[in-house]
């Protein structure tokens, strides 16, 4: 026997209860949003500049307390800063769009669990330890719930091919 998603979602939450995929959806607006406004926070700070990017890696090496492996991957990124600064700021940007609109939703957020996992361990020491956490394990929670479902291209596109597990 078979059924399709929105049958098995239908049948599973009652009249006047909220659609489960709405929540994930919020989850999945608000992380790409925040994607968004960083993105413009650091180009307004030049962040995304060779200079600014080594600054901000070159901080959290010597202020930090991550393992010294992980220091000397963010060292191996300052000394190359012209090809990383643009990378981190493509990658920013893409994350927030495709996370808004809902595009491929599973596999950018697993992307955005991993960039966010990556500047939380930088990060040790010197932000509050929740700061980072929380939007880590938010995306993680869309890579699990398929969040691109509800209010995203992933919905047209998984009525189109069900079978695909990117959406």
């Amino acid at each position: 026997m078979t059924t399709n998603a929105a049958s098995v979602q239908a049948a599973s939450s009652s009249p006047g209860q909220a659609h489960p995929g709405r929540g994930l959806a919020l989850v999945r607006l608000t992380l790409g949003a925040m994607f968004i406004w960083v993105f413009f926070e650091n180009l307004g700070k030049g962040i995304y500049t060779p200079a600014g990017y080594a600054a901000l890696i070159n901080h959290y090496i010597n202020a930090s307390h991550s393992p010294a492996a992980w220091k000397s991957v963010m060292a191996l990124m300052v000394s190359n800063a012209a090809m990383a600064a643009p990378m981190q700021a493509a990658t920013e940007i893409s994350l927030g769009i495709l996370l808004v609109i809902g595009l491929l939703t599973r596999p950018v957020a697993l992307v955005a669990f991993l960039f966010l996992t990556s500047l939380w361990v930088s990060e040790w020491g010197t932000a509050w330890i929740w700061e980072l956490l929380v939007p880590v394990l938010a995306s993680l929670a869309l890579v699990v719930g398929r969040a691109g479902r509800t209010w995203g291209v992933d919905a047209s596109l998984s009525r189109r091919f069900p079978a695909s597990p990117w959406w």
